[in-house]
């Protein structure tokens, strides 16, 4: 009996302490890195309305923390903790309690750490569209990857370099990209449409993790094929980070027209059937992956900024896309290529995941990248 007592007392001490570790793990720094998404990229001022919104399979830890830091702030806050919705979008909201459904648009900031997106729900259209809300998208973020993505980067070092290459692009009108892995598309700009800028959330509308920079081309002009080698995301049933296989997309003026793979391409294929929405097969964006601390693994969120990859989304589009309305569809998929390479009117930015245009170079440097 004593011995039996003697494991126990060991084996609980043993867990107490694993938990405290666990509980613990970045204390400091997650403290400093909310300060830095809310008073310097935010810019939270005494008396605005914060809401923060974390599913059941998020990070409560992280969504708590940042909630202090903004009450510091002199913010109005609440935390909406909710179970968790099967799928992104419109396809989320009937699994939501009607009193966030309807509080989304009525904030100032909302931030939002879902696992499973709200990001182009309905009331997500509502919120990025009113004049007011500042939405910041860190859905999928635990502790280490907030720290390590927000926290972490040299501001100035990164506007600087991300400034840089949305100038690049806004110029360019025909783009064509190439991967690793096999994608080989093409298409031409319209320069009326915005594009982002993911390092700046003081405006209202729709903000991002920093380290992306995306657009919307002209559809019509999407020609080519894309590989997936990074990871595929829309939710369950189709979540794939990292993918096992590839997975490839047939574009067409702008429109998937084929799936190709294995096993994975056959669920995306049946995923986009059950839909039953032709907007959901649309082109909706590109995106540039320019973080120089985003590595792969299970969070799509931090995939997409992988240095040198390109994020390719389909289904709604948001109206830091469009220009304009949203396009609406039932929901959203995104999809990652890793070590691509990028021609801007004929010029190559991009080789193989490394910069090597001249005005980029020595931006990248001091980032500690090529």
């Amino acid at each position: 009996m004593r011995l039996i007592k003697k494991v126990y007392k060991e084996h609980y001490q043993s867990h107490i302490s694993w938990v405290l570790y666990v509980s613990l793990r970045y204390e400091f720094e997650l403290t400093k890195a909310a300060y830095r998404l809310l008073q310097d990229m935010a810019k939270v001022k005494p008396g605005e309305s914060v809401l923060i919104t974390v599913d059941s399979a998020g990070d409560l830890k992280l969504a708590m923390e940042v909630a202090k830091v903004a009450e510091a702030l002199g913010a109005k806050v609440m935390v909406a903790w909710h179970s968790t919705p099967k799928g992104y979008g419109a396809i989320a909201v009937p699994y939501l309690p009607e009193p966030l459904v309807v509080a989304a648009d009525k904030t100032d900031v909302w931030i939002e750490f879902n696992v499973q997106w709200l990001l182009y729900s309905p009331m997500w259209d509502r919120a990025v569209t009113n004049g007011r809300t500042r939405q910041i998208m860190l859905g999928g973020l635990d502790v280490e990857k907030f720290v390590r993505l927000i926290g972490n980067i040299n501001y100035e070092a990164q506007k600087a370099f991300q400034d840089k290459l949305v100038e690049l692009t806004r110029r360019a009108r025909k783009v064509r990209i190439k991967c690793a892995g096999g994608t080989d598309i093409s298409f031409e700009n319209d320069p009326k449409r915005p594009i982002t800028n993911e390092i700046d959330y003081s405006t209202p509308g729709a903000h991002f993790v920093p380290g992306q920079i995306g657009w919307a081309p002209k559809e019509e002009t999407v020609n080519g094929k894309i590989v997936f080698d990074a990871s595929l995301s829309g939710g369950e049933p189709l979540e794939y980070a990292p993918l096992p296989e590839p997975v490839t997309f047939v574009l067409e003026k702008g429109r998937i027209v084929r799936f190709e793979g294995g096993r994975i391409a056959k669920i995306a294929e049946e995923y986009f059937k059950s839909l039953n929405d032709p907007n959901m097969y649309l082109i909706a964006h590109v995106c540039y992956g320019v973080h120089p601390y985003a590595k792969l693994g299970p969070a799509t969120v931090e995939n997409e900024r992988i240095w040198g990859a390109i994020n390719f989304g389909f289904g709604h589009q948001g109206p830091m896309y469009s220009g304009g309305k949203p396009r609406e569809a039932k929901s959203h998929v995104d999809g990652v290529c890793l070590n691509c390479s990028v021609w801007l009117d004929d010029v190559q930015v991009w080789d193989n995941g490394r910069v090597v245009h001249p005005e980029l170079k020595e931006l990248a440097k001091k980032l500690g990248k090529e």
